[in-house]
């Protein structure tokens, strides 16, 4: 037997066959496929864009399996709903959920439409859904507009979105350009009330002595990228230059940012405050931060971090080249602070503007 709300309300018991008629056929396998129909009991199954009321749910234990027939394109506030199903599963319980990703509706508007109106359309369909909404100030008047209805949404927002509320991706699965997701719960939200979908973001990096900073960026990633880190790390691995291989959290336009390093610009706000010095190691993110030998994690954390970092001296083909670069240049540091800086800037300065060595 399986749960029901239409739009919250009315909840009423069906049958399982109810489940399997109202989703498609390659959900049920995924489903099978996924998760342990005997230990889940019985489905809460929901066809609603609202965050779900603890109140109108409080005479039911905690659910094992929630499923949602609902787009998380047409749902206003996506993160609160996430939230809300959180709190409503078991540890280890699964969420069944659907979205619409942004490269399918590209497809979609341009087969609908026929050349070369197909491009103007889609053109005025990504100013509209996908530009409008991050614009600082006129995002309001957006969500007001629409509710949020049809928003676009690209793959690793969502998945982003899913790990910031608590849930590890398990599998997914395309059906009529919908991609279904199976996630598990693995812990609480981390109600982040700082993200954002802005050109200008902060984001959370290993600072000296192992204290979280705030370092300042232009967006080069999807949306709740950084949530993500580890999922692409599982993915693919490291790649040239010990970077992510293959990231497809990368956007167009933040290809062209990291190739000439205008991302980095922001960081100037950084150095001013004097939260890192012209010179010296990345500041880096938890999970990269943890694929460093544990001895020389706390030899790093003794040292501010820097704006120019020593693999512009030396490029680093994997991530233990990586780590013996930036060891080098630490210990010498160690010895000679003004000297190693000075000899490493005027180096990098060469390598970027001389010899043409790009970011990627």
């Amino acid at each position: 037997m399986a749960l029901v709300y239409d739009q919250m309300s009315n909840p009423e018991l069906l049958s399982k066959q109810w489940l399997e008629e109202k989703f498609p056929e390659e959900v049920i396998q995924l489903l099978e496929k996924t998760i342990q129909w005997d230990s889940v009991g019985e489905p809460v199954v929901l066809n609603t864009r609202r965050a779900l009321n603890g109140a109108e749910l409080k005479a039911q234990e905690p659910a094992a399996f929630i499923a949602n027939q609902q787009r998380l394109n047409d749902i206003r506030y996506v993160n609160k709903f996430l939230e809300s199903v959180n709190a409503q599963l078991t540890q280890g319980g699964y969420f069944v959920g659907c979205v619409e990703v942004s490269q399918r509706r590209k497809e979609r508007f341009l087969a609908k439409y026929p050349r070369p109106f197909n491009k103007v359309f889609y053109t005025f369909d990504f100013l509209h859904k996908r530009l409008w909404p991050k614009l600082p100030y006129l995002k309001r008047a957006y969500f007001a507009l629409t509710q949020g209805k049809n928003r676009v949404i690209s793959e690793m927002e969502t998945y982003g979105r899913l790990y910031a509320c608590g849930f590890r991706l398990l599998d997914t699965v395309e059906v009529e350009d919908k991609l279904y997701f199976v996630v598990e719960k693995t812990g609480e939200p981390e109600f982040n009330t700082e993200a954002t979908y802005g050109p200008f973001i902060k984001l959370r990096r290993v600072g000296k002595h192992g204290k979280i900073m705030k370092v300042y960026k232009l967006r080069t990633m999807s949306p709740y990228s950084e949530y993500v880190q580890q999922l692409i790390y599982e993915w693919n691995g490291l790649g040239t230059g010990a970077k992510f291989k293959d990231d497809p959290r990368i956007t167009t336009l933040g290809h062209f940012f990291r190739k000439y390093w205008l991302d980095e610009l922001p960081m100037l706000f950084n150095f001013i405050r004097g939260d890192v010095k012209l010179f010296g190691v990345r500041p880096i993110s938890k999970h990269y931060f943890s694929l460093y030998p544990e001895e020389f994690q706390e030899f790093r954390k003794k040292f501010k971090p820097g704006l120019i970092p020593p693999v512009y001296v030396e490029i680093p083909k994997c991530l233990e080249d990586t780590i013996d670069i930036e060891r080098r240049y630490l210990q010498a540091y160690e010895r000679q602070p003004f000297l190693t800086d000075l000899r490493y800037t005027t180096k990098a300065f060469y390598n970027i503007f001389i010899k043409m060595v790009r970011s990627y």
